[in-house]
């Protein structure tokens, strides 16, 4: 089964892991900014591939990965120019039930934000290999991350262009993905999934932001914001 395929950025998507994904509107960063921030870092995510020692060699993959992100998140909450069709409850709400339609199956999802030119989501796909006895199985019915995108990405696009009365292309085709490793990992992108609007100036406290959702793993309970 394959877990690793290349777009602007290598993608590394192990079967049944937990995931951290942002994906974002199409033309919501100038073409200009983008080609240079991924050229930036793919060429040293490259070099990272060739390093002998696996240990050193997967953490500077994982640290280049994380600083791409935190530019480009950067990038996303200052522009003023470009789409911010995210804003609209409305919408937020056609994001909501599409993610929300494959929680328990494809997925259990576990926390998003929707910024207003892009998303965070963390989800653990784990639960797609629950109840298989063979392999077969797995290669057969299993649907990895970026055929899950795929689906999240093509409902929503759909749905929100009828919405808005417009048509064409509505994501950019290229996602954002790091594969979660441990518990404390987990407990660090959650946290900085739902200060994202904390962090860009939006509110002072993130259950007081309408494009927040998390569930509690403890409790297995959804955490709402305020109205």
């Amino acid at each position: 089964m394959k877990t690793f395929y290349r777009r602007n950025l290598p993608h590394i998507q192990p079967v049944g892991a937990c995931f951290f994904v942002t994906f974002r509107l199409y033309n919501s960063v100038p073409k200009i900014a983008i080609d240079a921030l991924s050229e930036k870092y793919t060429q040293r995510v490259t070099q990272a591939f060739f390093i002998d020692e696996v240990p050193k060699r997967n953490l500077e993959i994982f640290n280049l990965r994380k600083k791409y992100l935190i530019e480009l998140d950067g990038i996303l909450d200052k522009i003023e120019t470009g789409p911010h069709y995210l804003k609209d409850l409305s919408i937020i709400q056609i994001i909501d039930k599409e993610i929300k339609r494959h929680d328990g199956t494809l997925y259990n999802l576990i926390a998003y934000c929707i910024m207003s030119n892009h998303v965070h989501l963390v989800i653990d796909t784990a639960v797609q290999l629950e109840n298989l006895k063979e392999d077969t199985e797995l290669m057969q019915s299993y649907q990895p991350l970026d055929k899950i995108l795929k689906q999240i990405k093509g409902s929503t696009s759909r749905y929100i262009n009828l919405f808005l009365h417009r048509s064409g292309q509505f994501w950019e085709r290229e996602s954002f993905d790091i594969y979660i490793r441990n518990e404390k990992m987990l407990n660090n992108v959650i946290s900085y999934t739902l200060n994202n609007p904390v962090k860009a100036g939006l509110v002072e406290n993130w259950e007081d932001f309408l494009g927040n959702y998390f569930v509690d793993t403890s409790t297995g309970s959804p955490k709402l914001v305020k109205p």
